[in-house]
């Protein structure tokens, strides 16, 4: 015996032979959305195709492209190119220093800067006030300050007994003083981790003082996991703006002496902006894009077993 249907339930049953129309206002939303839609699709869709497009090739400036399959990319890897595998290593180098140590001075200059001590404010503004000064400005003045013959630097080490250095004149020290010069530029950082201690739970911390814990069970139990979250958003950062450093390079030392300070991005500005060749230059940005990705992803997936949500596990 069949049953006759309600007629709510007939108002909730889908209609044989109609297909569900989209949503009045989704015209409205597209509408409203094609500015960015159109300018993302523009100025970045359409550059990395042809980007990808032009590695492919033998493109110059001045002169037709011609397809020549992965003859880019075999150059590269098979050192043919002088520049490229110095370039690699410089900026390994810079960048599996620079981030672990940028990260934990941000972190604990946070969490001083997070204190209830007076003047707190001016402090703060001090540790920011870097971030605000062009960073090309400060490269000058940095090398001005770090000149090995006339600097400020060395003259104040040599007046305290100290020995001196040749700083970014030097193979063995380039990469190094490019690396505490990094470290002056931390003021996106430390005020991206202050705003996470300042979210983390007071309670917490009265807890384990009640249990008998002191500074160090806090930070270990409680504002290192809690910040978690926080130390995973500015790792992913600072990989991602190491790897696409170039003006301190640029300005300081121009990938001198002896290549020793090539970041990989002025490599690829030479390559195509300097001996443009552009379709050298598509494959070695196309290699950046890739090895970028490659590490973000690495670690999302490695965060899983580190980051801590409030809400329950990590992600």
């Amino acid at each position: 015996m069949k049953t006759v249907a309600s007629y709510e339930q007939r108002l909730t049953m889908p209609q044989a032979g109609k297909r569900r129309r989209p949503p009045k206002d989704l015209g409205w939303g597209l509408l409203f959305a094609s500015p960015v839609l159109l300018g993302y699709t523009l100025f970045v869709v359409i550059p990395i195709l042809a980007t990808l497009y032009l590695s492919f090739t033998s493109y110059n400036v001045g002169s037709s492209a011609q397809w020549i399959g992965f003859d880019n990319y075999t150059r590269l890897f098979n050192g043919d190119d002088p520049f490229f595998y110095p370039a690699v290593k410089a900026t390994v180098y810079y960048v599996g220093v620079s981030v672990p140590l940028g990260i934990i001075l941000s972190f604990f200059a946070a969490i001083l800067l997070n204190q209830k001590i007076a003047g707190r404010a001016i402090f703060r503004g001090i540790f920011y006030l870097p971030v605000i000064i062009p960073i090309a400005a400060s490269s000058m003045v940095w090398l001005w300050l770090l000149q090995p013959d006339f600097g400020i630097v060395n003259y104040a080490l040599d007046s305290i007994g100290l020995p001196e250095s040749r700083w970014l004149g030097d193979t063995t020290s380039v990469i190094p003083t490019l690396i505490l010069f990094s470290c002056w530029t931390l003021g996106n950082t430390i005020v991206i981790f202050l705003a996470g201690l300042q979210g983390i739970p007071g309670h917490l911390y009265e807890a384990i003082e009640i249990d008998g814990g002191n500074a160090l069970h806090k930070l270990l139990y409680v504002t290192i996991p809690m910040s978690s979250p926080i130390i995973f958003f500015n790792t992913v950062i600072a990989f991602i703006n190491g790897f696409q450093t170039f003006v301190q390079p640029a300005v300081m030392t121009q990938g001198g002496p002896n290549n020793a300070s090539l970041m990989y991005v002025l490599f690829l500005f030479n390559e195509g902006f300097k001996f443009s060749r552009m379709g050298s230059a598509s494959a070695i940005s196309i290699l950046l894009f890739a090895v970028i990705a490659l590490f973000t992803a690495v670690i999302f997936i490695f965060s899983r077993s580190f980051v801590y949500y409030e809400g329950g596990n990590a992600k």
